[in-house]
């Protein structure tokens, strides 16, 4: 049958499709749904790479406002990640992981992280690929950038 006869078939036969309404609820994130290790231990990796290295007391806040900023579902909520002390937590595992692996190490005298050889081929193979995870890596890169840069911008402001 081709395309022409096709609707010509159906346009004879009395055919009728049910619709239903469906109720587009909004579905919220919480915060179990971000804090998975892998992602976070990818985050982190993301900001050792970047040339402003975070400080590493204030990762657990850069991680949650980096999300926050980036991802649509946490946008304008009431969870503040930034300040999750549950966040924090996962964090200190993710980097402790990353540093036992080699693909992070902390400059003691700057309390500054640093990402090493190994981890800057994990996160650009991450990155490099066609699929939801490099695309939302890139968004959470570019959050984490816009908030070094509003920060910077406010310390020139004072």
């Amino acid at each position: 049958m081709n395309f022409e006869n096709f609707f010509s078939a159906l346009a004879n036969k009395d055919i009728s499709l049910p619709v239903t309404k469906v109720e587009n609820n909004k579905h919220q994130l919480n915060n179990e749904a971000l804090f998975q290790l892998p992602l976070i231990c990818l985050i982190v990796l993301l900001m050792a790479k970047d040339k402003r290295k975070p400080r590493i007391s204030e990762v657990g806040q850069l991680v949650g406002e980096s999300i926050e900023s980036a991802m649509p579902g946490f946008k304008g909520s009431a969870q503040h990640l930034g300040w999750s002390a549950n966040l924090r937590v996962r964090t200190v595992k993710a980097i402790t992981f990353l540093e036992s692996t080699s693909l992070v190490h902390v400059n003691n005298r700057q309390s500054r992280l640093a990402i090493t050889d190994l981890g800057k081929k994990v996160i650009a193979k991450a990155v490099s690929r066609d699929d939801d995870l490099s695309y939302n890596l890139a968004q959470i890169a570019r959050a984490y950038r816009n908030i070094c840069v509003a920060k910077q911008l406010d310390l020139e402001l004072e």
